[in-house]
């Protein structure tokens, strides 16, 4: 109680000191040295025996009421896509060097907005973002917009010429930023919510978990959705697979960081842009002498399922990764609780 005083404090029920003794590394083992059965029941006696105010503990006083959240991180999420939608309209009425001005001047514009909306609302983490995070993001959506083409030029001898980039997919993904803020901003109130009512972490994790996968399945919705309506007005494919996967990875690794999880959505954005690097790196190795062999994979895997596999493949695998990890990490008291320092 009084390493962990200022826990003790604050919070105003049991389950609020068990979240916290959990992110500090606490154990049903540690609990087993001062003789209880799991963290719950020592958070329990902790919250019972530590001293307070009479008045912060009057029988049925109700919990003061948390301001309601900000409209302005949400109505910032809309900003990306609406300035990509306004690039990618400069560019098709221009031609020439002004259409490379109008798609230079966009690109930062729209990268600006991307910064801004992650910097705030329930997509912000609490921590800065490694550069080389920040690094593999840019790269997996630079091949979103331009790798297909590259690697379908490159297998067929190419690139003879420049190559017409997948606005369609890039443009709903700069979209989908809105409803990845407000499905993040739900999944964050409602485990609020049940972080106040649950009075075990069991019972906590396994009514968190449904929450988790619900907002997930519903960005996809909406993702798949903008895919779809994109496509339909550029004229152009709309990269389900590629696309969709790439979506579903960005938001996984921006939740997890925003709880202060960054080490696995470092290694799984890594990963994916390695995969789509090696990818386009053999196919144009395999024209030195001897080296044929190099492009086989991938212009096997191309061949059956066309380029957008190799980003379908590479993101979809480790966002399917990711999930799996969210699932156990998200659903812990310990994610949604205040951080704090013991004495």
């Amino acid at each position: 109680m009084h390493r962990h005083h200022d826990l003790c404090a604050r919070a105003v029920d049991p389950l609020e000191i068990a979240a916290g003794l959990e992110a500090h590394g606490v154990t049903d083992r540690t609990a087993a040295r001062f003789r209880h059965r799991d963290v719950f029941s020592l958070a329990e006696e902790m919250h019972a025996r530590f001293p307070r105010d009479p008045d912060d503990t009057a029988p049925g006083l109700p919990p003061a009421p948390r301001p309601p959240p900000h409209p302005a991180p949400a109505l910032l999420a809309l900003l990306p896509g609406l300035l990509c939608a306004a690039t990618v309209v400069g560019a098709r009425l221009t031609d020439g060097r002004p259409r490379f001005a109008v798609a230079v001047a966009g690109a930062l514009f729209v990268a600006l907005a991307l910064r801004a909306a992650l910097r705030r609302g329930p997509l912000a983490g609490p921590y800065p973002t490694s550069s080389g995070t920040q690094t593999w993001t840019v790269w997996l959506l630079a091949y979103a917009l331009l790798g297909d083409g590259l690697l379908g030029q490159g297998l067929t001898g190419g690139p003879d010429g420049p190559w017409s980039p997948a606005t369609a997919p890039f443009l709903a993904l700069t979209l989908a930023c809105a409803p990845a803020v407000w499905c993040a901003r739900l999944f964050t109130a409602l485990a609020g919510r049940r972080l106040g009512t649950s009075r075990a972490l069991d019972d906590f994790a396994a009514s968190a978990r449904p929450l988790l996968l619900g907002a997930f399945t519903l960005f996809l919705g909406a993702l798949l959705a903008l895919l779809a309506l994109c496509g339909a007005l550029l004229g152009a494919h709309p990269a389900y697979a590629g696309a969709g996967a790439l979506g579903a990875l960005l938001l996984l690794a921006r939740l997890l960081t925003a709880h202060g999880f960054t080490h696995a959505p470092a290694a799984a954005l890594a990963t994916a842009g390695a995969t789509e690097g090696l990818a386009l790196a053999t196919v144009f190795a395999a024209r030195l002498p001897g080296c044929a062999l190099l492009s086989v994979p991938v212009q096997t895997l191309t061949d059956a399922w066309g380029p957008g596999a190799v980003p379908a493949l590479a993101c979809g695998t480790t966002a399917t990764a990711l999930l799996v990890h969210a699932a156990r990490t998200l659903t812990r008291a310990s994610a949604h609780a205040a951080p704090y320092e013991p004495r």
